[in-house]
């Protein structure tokens, strides 16, 4: 009975150690892949954390006191302009490319706190902080000034005020409601959209190539006068032209949902209008062209494998892979300005989503991931077609 056990035992040591392809996708793969993908998300929140921190920022300020004067001129990266605040520079801020803070002393501020009294009766000196959280530098300089001057408050026992106002509609963040909420929103929809379509493409790829190299279908097909080119061809756009629904209809659900999700009632404004013909056009190509590569890659996995549970396995890491891709604009600010950047497959699909999301799409980078997916999609149909004309693949046991 023991050594019927023993057997068993160094039979599937055997096999498993003897098996290269799963040794490295269950030993050394998710070790691999976990060193690597948390590794970049550190270095990912480690920049969204320093993002704008050595940016010069400009902080105007009207009746400078003598007492805030080494407060303020003490913060890093600051240059501190003693210039009148008026309406036109505090709208000019909803610029979030402005980096760029405001304040306003009331006149005589060091003499008012000095006799202030709360048995008075009247309103404490007020301190008037404008600034722009959708601007990194600009909301950095004001977290550090808001909480210094709260300190010296508490110093003083309470005897001004910061950004106080009588008036409900007064404003001191000057971020833009479209700004604030397409930065969300471009965080959170490319992921889910990347991960509908990888769902959509998982539940039919693999058996349709790796199911049918396990039923023996595929050799029917092999010894046909068809061409392994058309072979190939015909099955990524198959698969493609049914992962496809699954793409237009994650389309068709956010351009229905979207306005509806972004409704700000409480603001009474509606950001779903914001979005014009040419963001939803840009989406709907943009998926569409992912899912073409998407397709094609899991296929070639699926060629490679010996069955449709083996396809399930190396597609794993692929898996993972398009995952990160999807969390990257969580760890990032803005999209990337140069034009190499969008040759990345699925990344690049991704920066594009973002920045519609975020109002921020140009053309160029749209038809540079366009012209990047449809040429790997072809050296994709290539290679699958390689894999149909090597019989020890498409006959492996």
């Amino acid at each position: 009975m023991k050594s019927n056990t023993w057997t068993i035992i160094k039979k599937e040591f055997a096999r498993f150690f003897g098996d290269r392809q799963l040794l490295f996708t269950s030993v050394i793969m998710p070790g691999l892949l976990i060193y690597i993908i948390y590794t970049l998300m550190g270095s990912g929140m480690t920049k969204m954390a320093t993002e704008g921190k050595d940016d010069l920022v400009i902080v105007r300020v009207e009746n400078l006191p003598e007492s805030m004067a080494p407060l303020i001129q003490g913060i890093p990266a600051v240059e501190v302009l003693q210039q009148p605040v008026s309406q036109e520079d505090i709208d000019g801020l909803e610029n979030k490319d402005l980096n760029m803070v405001l304040m306003r002393f009331p006149e005589g501020f060091d003499e008012k706190v000095a006799v202030y009294s709360t048995e008075s009766g009247e309103a404490a000196p007020n301190v008037e902080i404008y600034y722009n959280s959708a601007n990194n530098a600009s909301d950095r300089v004001f977290q550090i000034l808001e909480h210094s001057l709260s300190a010296y408050e508490d110093q003083l026992s309470n005897r001004f005020d910061i950004n106080r106002s009588d008036d409900a509609e007064a404003q001191f963040d000057m971020a833009n409601i479209d700004d604030v909420l397409g930065g969300i929103l471009s965080k959170l929809i490319p992921m889910l959209i990347l991960m509908m379509i990888f769902s959509g493409v998982m539940a039919i790829a693999p058996s349709s190539i790796a199911g049918e190299k396990e039923r023996g279908t595929i050799a029917t097909l092999l010894v046909t006068p068809m061409k392994r080119n058309e072979l190939a061809l015909g099955k990524v756009v198959s698969l493609s032209g049914m992962a496809l629904l699954s793409g237009i209809s994650s389309f068709i659900g956010i351009a229905l949902s979207l306005p509806k999700m972004i409704q700000a009632d409480a603001a009474g404004i509606d950001l779903g209008l914001h979005y014009t013909t040419s963001d939803y056009v840009v989406l709907l190509v943009i998926i569409l062209a992912t899912v073409l590569i998407m397709a094609s890659v899991v296929s070639i996995l699926s060629a490679l494998s010996k069955d449709v549970k083996n396809a399930g396995t190396m597609i794993v890491p692929f898996m993972l892979v398009v995952m990160f891709c999807g969390l990257m604009p969580m760890f990032q600010n803005g999209t990337p300005e140069s034009l190499v950047a969008y040759l990345i497959p699925f990344y690049n699909s991704i920066q594009v989503m973002t920045a519609t999301f975020a109002h921020e799409m140009t053309w160029m980078p749209v038809i540079v991931t366009l012209a990047a997916n449809v040429v790997y999609t072809g050296i994709a149909v290539w290679v699958l077609t390689r894999l149909f004309n090597s019989e020890k693949v498409m006959f492996s046991k």
